[in-house]
């Protein structure tokens, strides 16, 4: 009999130890995503400085453009619940033509010194920006920082002095950045990919790519929207250099039956689910903030995850229809009770310089079909079907929950995937392009959630 049950214990101790799940990583994505075959020759791995420049006939065919666009009238008492209101919509445009400075505003893109490199057979557009001064004995913590869609690298202008000067703007100088914000291929003024499939796991590995080139074997990386997954993958690519990862969006594409039944009864019973009152707040009634909010706010992305080419042709040939339909994402995303609005509530949270700014970038580089080809290259193979949706992430991770994000994460269903969250805060006020519109709010919680990590300098104790 006690030879039985040693015989039994014994099985169940190898077992454990056999199916003990052992952490895996994401492997490195080598691509050539240049024009034709991949030549023979090693890459040239050199970095040139670059400008934004424009010309006289870019600006006289944006205007003969903007003076010949046809406006559908809006319906009555509409608001933005159809989508943009063309009647703010002109409004837009009349400043446009006979306010907003282009020449000027390149002036302000080009106040950061801007590179590019080419990496796996196409041109990687980045924003590096070191600290002004270190105080003695310090050394820049390397920050690496991605937009999503439809956004660009100009979202983190605000936030880049109060990262890398943050004394000077009334934030501890406790630590300090160096920032590299790079466009993804196929978005501003890095090369689109010439070749299908390129998807969030290739971008990590560009970018992963970048930061060895630029000499960082360790580093930040922070993101929101598509910068969620491509930090989120480049976490899983290379937890050994990725000292910590902080995240303004953190979304779960596997979704398990505990998550299902938290839907079901996690009004009722919070505390069981991991819930907080603030988690309830923001998810239910879940029909409709939930399902509902997903059906008639994703209807974009159905189009750009099946047939991104048709209407982008349209948008890349006329700027007030690009205009249009990048604008009312900020309105939404920024607070859907913006949708209430006639002017969709832009100017409360943002201005238009800035606005078309980020505009103008997607017109002068004519990258507006390229960005939204990246939709289809992540979601045609089905939602929770890629590797890297069913790994978990092990890098020390900091979240900020903003209110007004289209779809909350809590916690408890973070955790599944990132399964060393150290910092997770509800944020007081903001949405979707956090670091555009509360850069304060955002920086704070990167240079606590990093004065965290460095304290109990929880990298190193990644593998225990």
């Amino acid at each position: 009999m006690l030879l039985e049950v040693f015989l039994v214990l014994g099985t169940v101790i190898v077992y454990f130890f056999l199916s003990k799940k052992k952490e895996e990583t994401l492997p490195f994505k080598e691509g050539w995503w240049g024009k034709g075959q991949k030549p023979d020759t090693e890459e040239d791995t050199t970095i040139w400085p670059f400008k934004v420049e424009t010309t006289e006939e870019e600006l006289s065919d944006l205007f003969r453009r903007l003076d010949q666009a046809r406006f559908t009238e809006p319906l009555e008492n509409s608001c933005f619940h159809y989508g943009i209101n063309s009647v703010y919509l002109r409004k837009v445009v009349s400043y446009w033509k006979n306010q907003f400075n282009w020449k000027k505003q390149v002036e302000v893109l080009n106040k950061y010194p801007q590179f590019k490199t080419k990496i796996q057979g196409i041109d990687i557009h980045f924003v590096h920006v070191k600290p002004p001064h270190l105080p003695e004995g310090q050394s820049a913590k390397p920050l690496l920082m991605v937009h999503g869609w439809p956004g660009s690298f100009y979202e983190f202008y605000k936030i880049i002095p109060l990262l890398t000067d943050p004394a000077s703007h009334g934030l501890s100088n406790e630590h300090i950045f160096e920032v590299i914000c790079p466009s993804i291929p196929g978005y501003g003024f890095s090369e689109a990919p010439h070749k299908k499939d390129f998807n969030s796991v290739s971008a990590a590995s560009i970018f992963y790519e970048l930061m060895l080139r630029l000499g960082f074997n360790e580093f930040y990386a922070q993101g929101g929207d598509w910068g969620w997954l491509i930090c989120t993958n480049l976490a899983q690519i290379a937890p050994n250099h990725m000292k910590g990862l902080h995240l303004n969006l953190a979304s779960v594409t596997n979704m398990g039956f505990i998550h299902l039944l938290s839907i079901l009864l996690g009004r009722y019973l919070p505390g069981l689910f991991g819930f907080q009152d603030e988690d309830v707040r923001r998810m239910f009634p879940f029909l409709e903030k939930g399902l509902y909010r997903i059906l008639l706010e994703s209807g974009y992305a159905h189009i750009q995850a099946t047939k991104p080419d048709t209407v982008g042709c349209g948008l890349n040939d006329s700027p007030v229809g690009l205009a249009a339909y990048i604008l009312e994402k900020f309105s939404t995303w920024t607070d859907l009770e913006f949708r209430n609005l006639e002017d969709g509530g832009l100017e409360r949270k943002f201005n238009l310089d800035d606005l078309l700014t980020n505009i103008m970038i997607y017109w002068v580089s004519g990258c507006i079909v390229s960005s939204m080809r990246f939709y289809k290259e992540n979601l045609q193979k089905g939602i929770g079907t890629q590797k890297h949706e069913k790994l978990t992430v092990q890098v020390p991770t900091g979240i900020a929950s903003f209110p007004n994000e289209i779809m909350h994460t809590p916690q408890s269903w973070a955790q599944k995937k990132y399964t060393n969250i150290v910092s997770f805060h509800f944020m007081p006020r903001g949405g979707h392009f956090a670091a555009l519109e509360e850069p304060k709010l955002l920086a704070e919680d990167i240079l606590q959630f990093v004065g965290k990590v460095e304290k109990e300098q929880l990298w190193r104790r990644k593998g225990e």
